[in-house]
């Protein structure tokens, strides 16, 4: 397996690492039973009866057990930790803003009894459409805190999308910005808004605005979000017990191919996992300054930015800018200014910071970071051992994570303080996690062969419609249940999986499928390459040609000699039958706001097919270069 080379953390962040010993044996022996080390992270209103009920769907986890989510995030801190800081928050203007788990307390208290009195029920799902600001932090341990499931929709969706969320959900009440900054450019989200208002089939019965730009119009059945607050003050609301199986929170897909699909987590089992996760994959103590650069409109952010690490008391960095803006060292001199104990983020963020080069994280003293960490794609080795040895310092261990939007957490990864880490690979399943390399026909590959990752045992922080037992296509769930990642994935002789990508991101060449990202592992393998993605095209004789889309790192030109290398290398790793029939050589890809590759986009771009809404892309702009050949080079 490319990768097997090991890396072992070092025996100092062993000796502090919140778990030092391999707690494996222990899960299989006494499954799911010891699934009971996450629900003790909690306090609950009602103990739970047993940790597990079923062995086939319908599956509840912590049965009998009831809890709150805001109260396992705020109230039960007070007593140790009120004084301690919840949220650092750094603007894209240089704005800063800290708030206590007091501080946090009182405006969530405030926000609470705001929605009450607006007519915000226990079960009624409230629609954020927001960007990252410490309202919407608020907003949604608010909306926890009353028994009302949130729908958390990406700031940078369009109208449309917001509105076909809302009414999917049948939410009748909407939290929004009047508008936010990006590249220090102001974003009127409330025009967003309000068409996406005219489009939703149900009235709404009241919509709430946070002023960030200042100035918005109100119509007259929207409210100041501030005045709220204000008006609430010292308003104290008790949180309402929600038994361990009912819904914390919906949460869409991001939609980059096709209809978005809606996911609904519980309270208990989700709370549980990511709590546990979080300490013991991300290692997070409450004494911690943890940044997770993450948007909190996908998963990632509302399990390892929210709930995680708010669940174990630690201070959470929330940043509304981008890595580039107003300089390319912006994320280093952020870890800096607030001394960041462990950082996580994606690989295509990772592969920016090679492009742009080594010189920015050096020129800032990042010897606060203890762990780093990686979400999203797949990482290579190469990408890995930079993040390590440039932002690391060399010292810092890696846990590379492997997760989705329908798993709610962290599934399979390394434990920094007890596995030796191998780059390129996420690591061997965790604790109580039986994940397997499948064939089509459901038995496990062989060592070394392709598959596809499967889950074959339920997990605490499954979603509602996998723990019912509902029926997301055969691709998903099969009879004997288990669940189908979709993802592909090959797996080593000491158990530890590699994930290729997505199967569906798969092209079909004479003679065989091959999958995307091992096409784009051998581009980014050569010297003088950031990042790379590839699509298959419509060819008129041989069906589907291999167009490759390369950005150089910012020391490397764009020649024929390095056309020639990414040729040889896809050649080399695979055989000519991938051989690119186009390299085109592009200072960027296009890019979601959460790091992913839009790939579709580029392949309707490649075909010449109208693109649609691009409105999830953080570099738009892009879209035009590649259209017009501007800035791009062409073989």
């Amino acid at each position: 397996m490319e990768g097997d080379d090991v890396v072992e953390p070092s025996p100092a962040f062993r000796d502090r690492a919140n778990c030092r010993t391999d707690p494996r044996d222990r899960f299989a022996d006494d499954w799911p039973g010891s699934w009971a080390a996450a629900g003790d992270l909690l306090d609950w209103v009602e103990p739970y009866e047993s940790v597990l009920a079923g062995d086939r769907p319908p599956f509840e986890w912590f049965t009998g057990g009831t809890l709150n989510a805001c109260h396992e995030c705020l109230d039960r801190h007070l007593a140790e930790r009120k004084n301690h800081l919840a949220l650092r928050w750094e603007g894209q203007l240089g704005e800063r803003r800290s708030l206590t788990y007091l501080d946090l307390y009182h405006e969530v208290n405030a926000f609470a009894a705001a929605l009450r009195d607006l007519g915000v029920e226990e079960g009624e799902v409230v629609t954020l459409y927001m960007p990252v600001i410490p309202e919407l932090v608020v907003a949604m341990l608010a909306c926890a805190r009353l028994g009302a499931p949130h729908s958390v929709v990406f700031a940078g969706f369009s109208a449309d999308a917001l509105a076909d969320r809302m009414d999917r959900a049948d939410s009748r009440y909407l939290i929004t910005c009047d508008g936010y900054y990006r590249r220090g450019d102001a974003i009127n989200q409330k025009r967003r808004a309000d068409n996406a208002r005219l489009a939703i089939d149900h009235a709404l019965a009241a919509t709430v605005v946070v002023e960030r730009l200042g100035g918005a119009r109100l119509g007259a059945d929207q409210h100041d979000y501030h005045a709220l607050v204000d008006d609430h003050v010292g308003r104290e609301i008790a949180p309402v017990a929600r038994d361990a199986g009912d819904v914390l929170f919906l949460i869409h897909t991001s939609g980059t191919t096709g209809r978005p699909k809606s996911v609904a987590h519980t309270t208990g089992g989700y709370l549980a996992q990511v709590a546990w996760t979080a300490r013991n994959v991300l290692d997070i103590t409450p004494g911690d300054t943890y940044w997770c650069s993450a948007d909190i409109g996908w998963v990632t952010g509302h399990s390892y930015i929210v709930y995680g690490p708010l669940a174990l008391g630690t201070t959470t960095m929330l940043y509304e800018g981008t890595a580039d803006h107003p300089e390319k060292d912006r994320i280093f001199s952020l870890i800096e200014r607030n001394a960041v104990d462990v950082f996580y983020t994606a690989p295509t963020t990772i592969r920016s910071f090679m492009k742009w080069g080594p010189e920015y994280p050096a020129r800032h003293d990042l010897s606060s970071l203890r762990l780093l960490g990686t979400v999203g794609k797949p990482i290579d080795p190469e990408a890995w051992h930079w993040y390590h040895d440039h932002v690391g310092g060399g010292s810092c261990p890696v846990v590379d994570t492997w997760w989705q939007t329908e798993t709610g957490a962290i599934l399979v990864s390394t434990l920094p303080g007890v596995d030796g880490m191998k780059p390129g690979a996420a690591g061997p399943p965790l604790p109580g996690i039986d994940a397997a390399v499948l064939a089509p026909d459901g038995t496990e590959c062989p060592t070394g062969e392709v598959g596809t990752l499967a889950i074959r045992s339920p997990w605490p922080a499954m979603p509602r419609e996998l723990a019912t037992g509902t029926d997301w296509g055969s691709a998903a769930v099969s009879d004997d249940w288990q669940y189908r990642s979709g993802d592909k994935a090959v797996v080593d002789a000491d158990g530890y999986i590699r994930v290729l990508g997505r199967a569906d991101d798969a092209i079909t060449v004479p003679g065989r499928r091959v999958g995307a990202a091992e096409i784009e592992g051998a581009v980014v393998g050569v010297d003088g390459v950031a990042e790379a993605a590839v699509v298959g095209v419509e060819h008129p004789t041989r069906g589907t040609a291999v167009h490759a889309y390369v950005s150089p790192e910012a020391t490397r030109t764009a020649d024929d000699a390095l056309r020639e290398a990414v040729l040889g290398a896809v050649e080399a790793a695979i055989g000519p039958m991938v051989r690119p029939e186009r390299v085109v050589f592009t200072p960027e890809l296009p890019k979601t706001r959460s790091g992913k590759i839009m790939r579709r986009l580029l392949k309707d771009v490649a075909n010449g097919e109208p693109y649609g809404d691009i409105s999830a892309l953080r570099n738009p702009e892009v879209v035009g270069e590649l259209e017009s050949g501007d800035g791009v080079s062409e073989e």
